[in-house]
């Protein structure tokens, strides 16, 4: 992903955003025709209006948190975001699911806590852009949750990106009429760009039926390789990474493997009991 949006340059974040809400939407509109099924009915209570308003918000501020990273040189902050994510979940589901945490799990949220403090403090700087990436995508699988049980994985998607698209062709127009467009630079970069609607909502369908298949610790240990690889990316574009900066992120990876053994703990106690 970093990769990819690299090559969208020169359009900034906030145009790549709206072509990326205006082409998800499109595909997502495809796939349900073509499954035989219409669009969202937005003949629904005013809760679950407000519910699907609100996931769109909190993944509209996902990704265009992420496109500031890539386009600003900060991959490997959006690789710490999604590496947090995981810790954030959890502590949400404490704290407002008032769901009961294992010791193990507890002990991940304090040294993930203790991790996103000492970069904050030690690394010169407010991560703002791994802050905001793990709480807005932790937020937004809250709220998830809540959605409408009738919409399904491609529904919700479909009803989230059609809220946001009037929005984003707006912002697509502005553009275009103050003549800071990147349209005119070419075919293939608008096809770059209109590809975005299959690079947002493939992966996350293809998550969204793989939950229903594939056990929940090895879905919770798959998404791990995700901010692995672009850590990586970002120090393989040459992205610094101070000593500090080294020791936050280590602090953070043993609040991981905290949360991974107990997810290993927790399946074992279920298969043998």
């Amino acid at each position: 992903m970093p990769l990819y949006f690299g090559l969208l340059a020169p359009s900034g974040p906030w145009e790549i955003l709206a072509h990326r809400i205006v082409w998800s939407f499109l595909v997502c509109a495809l796939l349900l025709r073509m499954r035989g099924r219409r669009l969202p009915s937005w003949r629904r209570p005013s809760r679950e209006l407000l519910t699907i308003a609100l996931a769109s918000i909190l993944i509209a501020t996902n990704w265009v948190t992420y496109l500031l990273a890539v386009t600003s040189g900060r991959v490997t902050e959006a690789a710490l975001g999604y590496f947090l994510t995981p810790l954030v979940s959890v502590a949400l589901g404490f704290f407002v699911l008032r769901e009961r945490l294992r010791r193990l799990q507890t002990l991940a949220v304090g040294i993930g806590a203790v991790g996103g403090l000492f970069l904050a403090v030690a690394g010169g700087h407010v991560p703002w852009i791994a802050f905001l990436l793990a709480t807005s995508f932790g937020f937004y699988g809250l709220v998830k949750k809540r959605m409408p049980a009738d919409l399904g994985a491609l529904g919700s998607l479909t009803a989230e990106s059609a809220l946001l698209t009037p929005l984003a062709l707006v912002a697509i127009l502005t553009l275009g009429v103050s003549g800071t467009s990147t349209l005119d630079a070419g075919p293939v970069h608008v096809a770059l760009l209109a590809s975005t609607g299959l690079v947002t909502a493939v992966p996350l369908l293809l998550f969204a039926m793989s939950a229903r298949r594939v056990p929940l610790v090895t879905i919770g240990l798959l998404q791990f390789i995700s901010p692995v690889l672009q850590f990586v990316t970002g120090l393989a574009l040459g992205e610094h990474m101070t000593p500090a900066r080294w020791t936050g992120f280590a602090i953070v990876w043993v609040a991981l493997l905290c949360l991974v053994t107990d997810s290993f703990r927790a399946r074992q106690g279920r298969v043998h009991g």
